[in-house]
This record gives structure tokens, sequence and C-alpha cells, in this order.
């Protein structure tokens, strides 16, 4: 993984200390609150419902045992014991306090982390593949491209102030497991012959208005990529509007104005970009790769798995996923225990999968933006002593993929955004769906959860999703179906009108006993619905 330089170092060292002044003259009394806002913003500060919540990148959901560690201790030291695993490969802490959060970036600045760019109009975390590096099918690792782009977009002077906020995923397979066409920018690495480039996508977000980026380029050359990204965005920040927050996105530019003129104002300014020599020499971008080459895997080794143990051999089946190395595995540690708050850990819980990490995984972890965590290289003769380990400690739900593998945002609980609560309802559905052989007769189903229409559970992207909404102050839940982040990229419709929290779980039962009458052999919940259409659930939904 990448290692920061003397720069990077001082940068974010120098980012904290400004930080500690601008805290300093808002709890004296120098600042006011609307001046204090956009500073809090630059540096992942929110506040919330009930206290400030920190928000802490992790680039491409990349990071090392020693910075879990750092972010499992200040669970212990600032916060209630826990962390939050975010749909952007980050994590938040909910509980902060404003006089110790410059404390805490400096901690943070201790392992190579921090929370520039977590919030604002700027471009926020690049995030990638969390099988990065592991997969088979995949024509290049992605995460040196992300890198690239990651210390191309930090601070740049152009893009700090966009219209709107600014998204970015990069993958390098033809299956996508980042979500990234639903993203402002989503980045596709391709090949052709021997020429690595990319597929450039622009124009997807989800929130009040979700759309699927169209296709602006097929193949922009690997050597070109950074120029064309910089054009694309100069495009935006010139005609992205800035009167309306609601119509801002370059979603919205993209679909006012027609994919092949904003295709045609990018040819224009990415012609003068190129001759601006931005795309770095191939020397600086073998030096970040060289961060990134493989770990010194062992040849030979037993491709077998011993699944005597019934329970592991379930896990195995849901959880652990082929590695392109002979003898290793990509094991998936779900953060959806039966009834439990997704994307929560607890510190020991972090620790855990740190101690793993550096055990057994080649001290790599992954934060998915499933919001669960992977160990992107383990030896297939481990996978039991880590399963074991994970059942401990609670982490060896077998539920990748099934119904209980909830994505749902903090809602109403924690988000002064949120119109409606987001984690009682994934933990009835939880446990309304947990019975492991029902989840696994059901079969790939996933589910997602916002508490409002901005979206952060990605429901427009759940082969079921609950949009939380407030009906004359009180709690009301839409459910959509059909939507997906993948390959197959879909958004779901409202299937009617909306339920009580007791109501839209039986509604979603109802739902699934419908799939189960109606599907073939194969299929999933997802793909019975685009065969047969919304009407056949819609009858058993209501009747």
């Amino acid at each position: 993984m990448y290692q920061y330089d003397q720069y990077d170092q001082a940068i974010v060292d120098a980012r904290v200390e400004e930080f500690r002044d601008q805290v300093r003259r808002r709890i004296a009394g120098d600042m006011t609150e609307d001046q204090f806002k956009p500073l809090r913003l630059m540096n992942g500060l929110y506040l919330q419902l009930h206290a400030y919540m920190l928000r802490v990148a992790i680039p491409y959901g990349t990071l090392n045992g020693r910075q879990m560690r750092m972010l499992a201790h200040i669970a212990r030291k600032y916060d209630r014991d826990y962390g939050h695993f975010t749909t952007r490969q980050n994590l938040q802490y909910n509980w902060i306090k404003l006089d110790e959060a410059p404390d805490i970036l400096a901690e943070l600045a201790t392992v190579e982390m921090h929370a520039i760019q977590t919030s604002g109009n700027c471009i926020r975390n690049i995030s990638s593949d969390q099988f990065a590096g592991a997969a088979a099918d995949e024509v290049a690792d992605p995460r040196p491209w992300a890198e690239l782009l990651r210390q191309w977009s930090t601070f740049h002077p152009e893009f700090s102030y966009l219209p709107r906020k600014f998204k970015i995923a990069v993958i390098a397979s033809p299956t996508d497991r980042a979500a990234m066409r639903l993203h402002d920018i989503g980045i596709e690495l391709v090949k052709r012959g021997e020429v690595l480039g990319a597929r450039v996508f622009v124009g997807g977000g989800m929130g009040r208005t979700p759309m699927i980026a169209p296709e602006i380029n097929p193949f922009v050359p690997a050597d070109d990529l950074l120029s064309y990204l910089e054009a694309c965005l100069r495009v935006y920040n010139r005609y992205g509007r800035r009167d309306n927050m609601y119509k801002a996105r370059i979603k919205i530019l993209i679909h006012e104005i027609g994919a092949d003129a904003y295709r045609a104002q990018v040819e224009e300014e990415f012609a003068h970009v190129k001759t601006l020599d931005l795309d770095p020499p191939a020397a600086e971008f073998d030096r970040i790769a060289a961060f990134f080459a493989p770990p010194a895997f062992e040849a030979g080794l037993d491709d077998s798995v011993d699944r005597t143990d019934p329970d592991f051999a379930v896990w195995i089946d849901q959880n652990v996923s082929a590695h392109k190395q002979p003898g290793y595995a990509i094991v998936t540690i779900s953060l959806k225990p039966i009834g439990g708050i997704p994307g929560d850990a607890s510190s020991a819980q972090i620790d855990l999968m740190a101690d793993l990490a550096e055990r057994y995984s080649f001290d790599e972890l992954r934060v998915t933006h499933a919001q669960n965590i992977v160990l992107p290289h383990v030896r297939k003769a481990d996978l039991y002593a880590i399963w074991q380990q994970l059942a401990e400690n609670g982490l060896a739900e077998a539920n990748l993929d099934l119904i209980s593998d909830i994505i749902a945002c903090p809602g109403l609980d924690y988000c002064s955004l949120a119109n409606a609560r987001s984690i009682p309802l994934a933990q009835k559905i939880s446990a309304r769906f947990g019975a492991a052989e029902r989840q696994r007769d059901i079969g790939e189903l996933k589910l997602k959860i916002s508490g409002c229409i901005n979206a952060c559970g990605h429901h427009h992207a759940g082969h079921i999703g609950i949009l939380g909404v407030d009906r004359k102050g009180t709690e009301n839940f839409q459910l959509l179906l059909g939507g997906s982040g993948a390959e197959d990229v879909s958004l779901g419709k409202i299937i009617g009108p909306g339920f009580d929290e007791d109501g839209v779980v039986d509604a979603i039962e109802r739902a699934i006993e419908k799939y189960r009458t109606l599907r073939t052999d194969g299929e999933r919940f997802v793909d019975t619905y685009r065969r047969v259409g919304m009407e056949p659930f819609k009858e058993a939904i209501y009747g």
C-alpha cells in the first residue's frame, strides 16, 4: 500500500495545527458557527443531532494493521468504543467532542491518516474495488491509479470549491464491486490489445435525482487519463449550477445539456489541457505503482480446503472468494450480525481484524462499499483458524450478499438530515430473515436502506431498496424494487404507497414469497423481477 513521503506528512501535520487553531478560536467565541462550519467540514467534522461526527478518510478502502489499531484506539479514547464503516470506504465516529477533534487528527497523522476532503464541495475519497490486486479477472491493479487521483485531487486549486461534492470510483474488472456507474465519474480500466486505457463514465449518482452515468469515452489511453479527467472537471466547474444546490451535481448538467454536448466540451477542453503536461511521467507512476507490488506469495500451496466442519463450509461458500494466486483466497468479514447495526465494529473487533491482517493477510485490509471488511490475501490453509477467531468475536456471519447483508445509513438516530430511522429497521429485517437456511434459500438479495432522499444508504441500487420519508410528522418507508449497483446497473422503482416500520418488513416478506413462487432455477430476486415486472409483486404486497 502507499506510504507517505515527507511532503504528504508535512501537508497532513500542517492541516492538523491549522485546524487546532480554528477550533481554539471557535471555542473562545472568536468565530461564529457560520464562520466555523466550512472550516470544520473541510476536515471531515459534521455537527449531527447529538454530537459532532468525524469522517476519517480511507483512500480506496485500503489500510494496514497499524492504521486499523489506531481506529480502534480512537474509538476507545474519544468515542463510545465503536466505529462505523461507510459506503464510501471510510470510517465515522458519531460521538466526538469539539475540543478533542484536533487531538484525534493529530493521532491519525501519526499513522498516515486524515479526514481531509471527506466533506465539502470537492473531490471526495477515491473509491475502488475491495478485491483490487487479488481478483483474477482484473486487467490491472486499479489502486495505483486511485492513488494517483488522490494525489492529483488533494487541495487541487481549481477543484476545491466545485458547485457540489464530487465522487470518483476506479475499477479494473468487468465485475463491478464499487457501484462505479453511480458515481460522478466512474472509471473502468480496460485493454485494447496490450494498451491499457479506461472507459470513462460521467454523470452518475443517487440522491433525490438518481442517474446512471453515461459512457463519455470508450477508451482513454492510460497516458492521457489524468488530463482527460482534468478536462471533465473543468467543464463541470465552468457550467455546473451554483444557484441551486439540488441542481448542482454534474449529473444534472449532463442531463440538461446532453451527453453528446458534454462530450464535445470535454474533447475541446482536453485538447488544451493535454498541452499542460499534467500527466505524470512514467517514472512517477512507476514510483507509485511500486507500493502496490504483489506480496510475497508462496508457490506450490495446497489449493484444497478441509470442509469437514459444516458451519465452516457454509462460511467458505458465502464469504470466501477466489484469488488469482493458487493456494490463496479472499475473505470478506461481515459487519452485519443478525439483529446488529450494519457497518458498526467495536474497538475490540477492530483490533482483532488488525491482528488477523498482520498474521494472515500480509498486513492488509480493505473496507468495502457494502460496509464490510476484506482480508485480500489469505492462504487457504489458514482459513479455518481465521474463521474460528471471527466466530469467537461475533464476526463470522456467513451472509455476504444475502438479505441480512444490509447497507444502511445512520438515519434519524444520528443524522440531522434524516427523516426516518434506518438502524432499527435494518435490525428488524435482519432478525426476521436471519435464519441461515432461509437466507440461503432466498439467495443473493441486496437490500439497502436510506433514512432520507440523500440516499447515503444507496436505496436506489438495492434489489430491494427502502427510503424513509416524513409523512406529516410520522416515519414512513417507501419500498423500491429492481435496483443494482453492479455491472448490471439499474435504478429501483417505488412500488406504491409507503408503510410504517413493521408494515414494510411484512411487505418485504410478501415480495420474497412471491419471488419464491415465480423464480426459475438460478434466478436471483432481481432477475425474476426483471423478467416478470412490477405487477406480480405489487399485487402480492397490496392485494
